[in-house]
């Protein structure tokens, strides 16, 4: 009760009433709940008196309204055509399917006569849903178990579909693929038919533990979306060859929560920075929406009631947020938005993430007439508003709201950035306080004051060895006797022309630019088995630590080799050697490091300990003193620790090497993403439940030395967890740009790549496949079979289109375009 109040104390906020509005309200005779209402761009139609049609301009609903007669029984569903000339409707009663032209209907009341409709089917039964084809030359009718295709321009039935096993609660013709249809019902499935022949092409599994209310076809993205009556949405992509695949799963009730808490999170961040801003944020409507979950005493009350979402309507329409997103359009112009209407409010949906980027809940706003809806249609063709028709659940009342589009996108508060957005390319010069503004040589050794030279010289003459060389000469007893004898040219002395020629034919292999509009490697090229006993393979091993490896790093050279361990040590190792050059052992980690690279074009050492992570400056240096050689020349010094918020430890981190980057990335155990700018040496910002399980593995959009891609392209990064699939980043905005589902990760943590060009995602997966996504898509492109295992690790070759692949029973393979 005390969050309901403070909602309606602040009710007359201004701020609301220009986020939507109740254009008009009627009252009806009957009850309209579970009823199929229509909206589009210019009209809405319900029920009035049982067997009436009643028919407003959504402009202008009290002027003209149009009343249309011809039922002799209860109407139970309305929907208009796709055409906007002529603009069709259809109702449905048990006692015939009547379609209207609006058009003639109104000039048939303009000149005095009766407006008729179009009678083309008879006693089908109690019709739930109506659907008109993309040409408004077939309509869909969903009578009990059955579906009726009618001809809309005579009595006349086109098919009869057969084959659920309860109601069917909605039909849907596809528009990218003729002749197709997609129904749902409450036995928990969706089925495919082809109409023309009367067949079924595709049978889904059950999908909820609930019964399927509504269906939305999406032509932009060749998808389709189901929607359970507890709230489930499910996204499904339907291939040329009729094989459904799902691409996103979204729970809208854990949706909503997260959302509440994001702007709760701000909230509590503008409280301990700014108090006058604090004020601002108050006044702003998006709190008026999460004021239950704002509110501190009502968080620690304990648990609350779970209220399931039933989806009663869903619509399609252009992103919602894309006039507040024009730094990248690449990744704004593809997306769009759902709108689900349900018994308590309208939510607007990324279909690219799955994520609630905005919510209309009616009980915030005491001026409707609605509180709790019973049925709902959702109409939209401009970008900045959209029109819901509603009918009340318990009373009798239809109402026709207003959302205004712009208004409600600046209210997504956690998307309004207004300081200046990061970037992974270093744009401003290095401060001089800042860590990276360091160096590892040795300071010159001041000479003591007090003493004179003669003083200076006696003192300088210490104990020196016996033998005044660096080196000591042999003696020669074991060399072997000098007597000339014919020698064979092993090594001849090679021309300059030959050695021009083996440098040619040694880059031969190798592009001089990566080609940018190369296929995906899906054609497998060749295998190879690591070991002959079953191994794991998660990372390169080299031979010299006592645990596991975690990680392996390469310098910009291909010189050196870092590896982390188990043992809590982390070694460098000369490629073509067998002792490392540095090692760092217990005393620096007190944890093993689960992340190490290299970082700023190879000049420090980045690694994860415990809920920190280090800065280390080194020095490598494999000659040795032959008196002294134990004493290893090279050394490091520790430049920083940098402590993650609230986590026991950092499970991953990642930084750019390839160039100058202070941005270092970091997932902890709590769940969360946090950025540290090292060029001010601290913290900068913190995404929190960046996924449900704690991230595994970070994957920077590094490209290559031979490759070129636009500076903006850098800022993307890809993160993944297990049973959480994979989402893609933009740092600028630090939000969620597409999320990428389909491949199976549930126990493993399967690593992720992303090819030099930018274009392409590969991940690994636990079905013994690997999956190739564009990165612009969530619908994966190939699905690389033959390998025997689950594939726990790949990488694309940095100068070729190539991908190797590896398996948990340590095989390797090799793909091809």
């Amino acid at each position: 009760m005390k969050a309901s109040k403070t909602i309606h104390q602040n009710a007359e906020n201004s701020y609301l009433k220009e986020v939507i509005t109740e254009k008009h309200c009627v009252q009806s005779n009957t009850p309209l709940s579970h009823i199929q209402l229509a909206c589009c761009w210019k009209y809405c139609a319900f029920p009035h008196d049982k067997r009436d049609v009643c028919v407003w301009n959504i402009h202008n609903p009290i002027l003209q309204t149009l009343q249309l007669k011809g039922h002799h029984q209860s109407i139970t569903a309305l929907a208009f055509g796709n055409h906007h000339e002529p603009m069709l409707l259809s109702s449905a009663a048990e006692d015939y399917i009547i379609i209207w032209d609006m058009e003639a209907c109104q000039r048939n009341i303009q000149e005095g006569f009766v407006p008729r409709g179009n009678v083309v089917g008879t006693l089908l039964g109690k019709v739930l849903y109506l659907c008109f084809s993309p040409d408004d030359q077939a309509l869909a009718t969903c009578a009990d178990d059955k579906i009726y295709v009618l001809n809309c321009k005579q009595e006349e039935i086109l098919a009869v579909l057969e084959g659920h096993l309860a109601v069917v609660t909605a039909a849907e013709f596809c528009p990218w693929q003729v002749n197709t249809l997609v129904s749902i019902s409450e036995d928990r499935t969706f089925k495919v038919w082809d109409f023309t022949s009367n067949s079924l092409l595709y049978q889904s599994a059950v999908l909820s533990g609930s019964p399927l209310l509504s269906l939305c076809m999406d032509n932009r993205t060749n998808q389709f979306i189901t929607g359970s009556a507890n709230g489930q949405l499910d996204v499904f992509t339907l291939l040329d060859k009729q094989q459904c695949r799902r691409v996103l799963h979204i729970d809208l009730q854990k949706e909503k929560q997260k959302y509440y808490c994001r702007i709760h999170q701000k909230v509590r961040l503008t409280e301990n920075s700014d108090v006058n801003c604090m004020s601002s944020l108050s006044n702003c409507k998006n709190l008026q929406y999460s004021s239950p979950y704002v509110n501190d005493n009502d968080l620690e009350s304990g648990p609350r009631a779970c209220i399931e979402l039933p989806i009663l309507r869903m619509c399609h329409c252009e992103y919602l947020l894309c006039s507040l997103l024009k730094k990248d359009p690449s990744f704004t112009e593809g997306s769009s938005s759902l709108w689900v209407g349900t018994i308590n409010g309208l939510f607007n949906i990324n279909l690219a993430t799955g994520e609630l980027d905005a919510t209309v809940q009616f009980e915030d706003h005491l001026g409707l007439s609605i509180q709790t809806a019973g049925s709902c249609a959702i109409g939209s063709r401009s970008t900045d508003k959209i029109f819901c028709l509603l009918s009340s659940m318990f009373g009798e009342h239809i109402a026709l709201l207003e959302v205004h589009m712009n208004e409600l996108a600046k209210m997504c508060l956690q998307y309004s950035n207004e300081e200046e957005s990061l970037s992974v390319i270093a744009r401003s010069p290095l401060l001089t306080t800042s860590p990276l503004n360091c160096d590892l040589q040795q300071k010159e050794k001041r000479k003591p004051a007090g003493h004179t030279k003669a003083e200076l010289a006696a003192s300088s003459i210490k104990d020196k060895p016996v033998v005044f060389h660096t080196k000591v000469k042999s003696s020669g007893y074991t060399t072997a006797p000098s007597v000339n004898m014919f020698k064979p040219k092993v090594n001849p002395r090679k021309s300059i022309s030959s050695v021009k020629k083996e440098a040619n034919s040694s880059v031969k292999g190798v592009s001089k630019e990566y080609p940018l509009d190369s296929l995906a490697p899906s054609r497998l090229h060749a295998r190879v088995a690591v070991s002959n006993q079953p191994t794991s393979v998660c990372c390169i091993q080299y031979s010299g630590h006592d645990g596991a490896v975690n990680c392996v790093g390469w310098t910009q050279s291909n010189k050196w080799l870092l590896t982390a361990s188990e043992d809590r040590s982390l070694w460098i190792w000369p490629v073509h050697g067998s002792a490392p050059a540095l090692m760092l052992g217990g005393e620096t980690l007190s944890k093993p490091a689960r992340s190490a690279q290299f970082y700023y074009m190879d000049k420090f050492i980045l690694f994860s300990s415990g809920s920190e992570f280090q800065l280390h400056r080194y020095l490598l240096d494999t000659s040795r003193d032959d008196i002294k050689s134990y004493k290893r020349k090279s050394k490091s010094r520790l430049v920083g620790k940098f402590k993650m918020t609230d986590t026991q430890e950092i499970c991953c981190l990642s930084a750019v090497n390839d160039f100058y980057s202070y941005i270092v990335l970091t997932a902890g155990t709590n769940h969360a993403l946090e950025v540290f700018d090292l060029n001010v040496g601290r913290s900068v910002v913190t995404v929190p439940d960046a996924h449900a399980r704690p991230v595994h593995q970070i994957c920077q959009n590094n490209g290559s030395v031979f490759s070129t891609q636009p500076s903006e392209s850098y800022n993307l990064f890809l993160t993944t967890a297990i049973t959480d699939g994979i989402k893609l980043w933009d740092l600028r905005t630090l939000r969620s740009v597409r999320r990428y589902e389909g491949h199976h990760n549930r126990c493993h943590p399967c690593r992720i790549s992303l090819s030099p060009c930018g274009r392409y995602l590969a991940t690994g997966s636990e079905d013994k496949c690997a999956y190739l996504f564009e990165l612009g898509s969530s619908n994966y492109i190939h699905k690389l079979s033959g390998h025997t295992e689950t594939v726990m690790t790949l990488a694309f070759s940095p100068s070729v289109p190539k991908l190797i692949t590896a398996t948990l029973d340590g095989k390797l393979q090799l793909f091809v375009p």
